[in-house]
C-alpha cells in the first residue's frame, strides 16, 4: 500500500501561514511600500494588524504554539493571505477550529439602555458620552456633539484618533491619546477573541494608518492612565478636562465617559460658552393683546 504523508505532517498551521505571507506584497494587502525590505513578502507585524490580532498572538501561530484559533480569526486571515478556495479550506483543516465553528455567536449588537441616554441628556454642563467594547460612540449629549464639533465625524474613538486630521491640532497630548486606546481595545480583544466588530475596525485602521500599525504591532501590558484631556477647540480655545470613564455594570463592555472641568476654571468658562452657542434657540413668544 503507498504510503502517503499527510500535508500537515510535514508543513503544520505555522508553515502554512510563513509561505502564503512571504509570497504576498504590501500592494497585494493594500498596504503602502516603503522601500526596500529586509523580509519576502509581508513581515509578521503588518499580518497581524491586519488581521486584527496582537503581534504575540500570531507569532505564537507560526511557531506552533497557539493550536486554536478561532473562525472569525481564520476568516480573517484567509482574507488578509488573499487564499483562494481550496488553500481556505486547507488553513481550516490545518487549525481543525471545528468545535469552534459549531458554537460561534453572531456579530454583537450594542444598545444603550433609554434610561442612561436621557441621563446624559440631562447633563446640560457636563460633556458625555457611552461608548462600546471596541470604542463606538453609541450616545452623546449635545455638549459633547459641541466639543468634538470640529471632526469630520464622531463615531468612534479610535478612527477619529487614527484618521481625521484634526486630532492633531484637537488633541495636546494625542500621542498619549492614541497609546491609551490602542491598549484598550487591545486589552478588549484580548479578552473577546474572534470579536467581528474589532477585527473590522483593526483591518480598516492597520490599512489606514501606518501610525496604527506601528502601535498595534506593540504588546501594551496594560492601559496607561489617562485622568485629564488637553484639548483645542476652534471656537472657545483650550480646555483642560478631567476623564472617567466607568463600566456600565448593566451592559457589559460599554462605558460611561464624563468629562469635567474644574469649578471657576477658564475651562468652565469654555464649556459654559460652547453649551450657550450650541444651545437650540428658544422659540420666540407672541403678544396676543398687541397682536405683535
Amino acid at each position: 500500500m503507498e504510503n502517503v504523508t499527510r500535508p500537515d505532517a510535514v508543513e503544520g498551521l505555522g508553515q502554512f501561514l510563513r509561505t502564503r505571507r512571504e509570497r504576498l506584497s504590501p500592494a497585494d494587502a493594500g498596504l503602502p511600500s516603503t522601500g526596500r525590505r529586509r523580509v519576502p513578502g509581508l513581515r509578521r507585524d503588518e499580518v497581524a494588524a491586519l488581521t486584527g490580532v496582537s503581534l504575540s498572538y500570531y507569532s505564537r501561530l507560526e511557531q506552533g504554539r497557539e493550536l486554536s484559533p478561532s473562525f472569525r480569526v481564520l476568516e480573517a486571515m484567509a482574507r488578509v493571505l488573499r487564499l483562494g478556495e481550496e488553500e481556505t479550506r486547507e488553513l481550516f483543516r490545518l487549525a481543525r477550529p471545528a468545535a469552534r465553528r459549531r458554537t460561534r455567536s453572531p456579530a454583537r449588537v450594542e444598545r444603550v439602555r433609554p434610561h442612561l441616554r436621557q441621563l446624559i441628556e440631562s447633563w446640560s454642563r457636563t460633556p458625555a458620552f457611552i461608548i462600546g467594547h471596541a470604542q463606538d460612540l453609541l450616545a452623546t449629549n449635545a455638549l459633547v456633539d459641541a466639543l468634538y464639533g470640529d471632526f469630520t465625524q464622531h463615531d468612534n474613538v479610535l478612527r477619529m484618533l487614527f484618521l481625521d486630521p484634526t486630532a492633531k491640532t484637537f488633541y495636546r497630548n494625542a500621542e498619549q491619546a492614541r497609546h491609551r486606546a490602542v491598549a484598550d481595545l487591545q486589552q478588549t480583544a484580548a479578552s473577546t477573541p474572534g470579536d467581528a466588530r474589532i477585527l473590522e475596525l483593526v483591518g480598516e485602521l492597520s490599512v489606514l494608518s501606518g501610525e496604527f500599525r506601528s502601535l498595534w504591532a506593540r504588546d501594551f501590558t496594560r492601559v496607561p492612565p489617562y485622568e485629564v484631556k488637553l484639548m483645542c477647540h476652534s471656537v472657545v480655545g483650550d480646555l483642560e478636562l478631567r476623564h472617567e470613564a466607568l463600566a456600565i455594570r448593566s451592559a457589559p463592555g460599554q462605558q460611561l465617559v464624563v468629562l469635567q472641568a474644574e469649578p471657576g476654571s477658564p475651562s468652565a468658562d469654555g464649556l459654559a460658552l460652547l453649551g450657550s452657542l450650541s444651545a437650540p434657540a428658544m422659540p420666540r413668544r407672541h403678544n396676543s393683546a398687541n397682536g405683535a
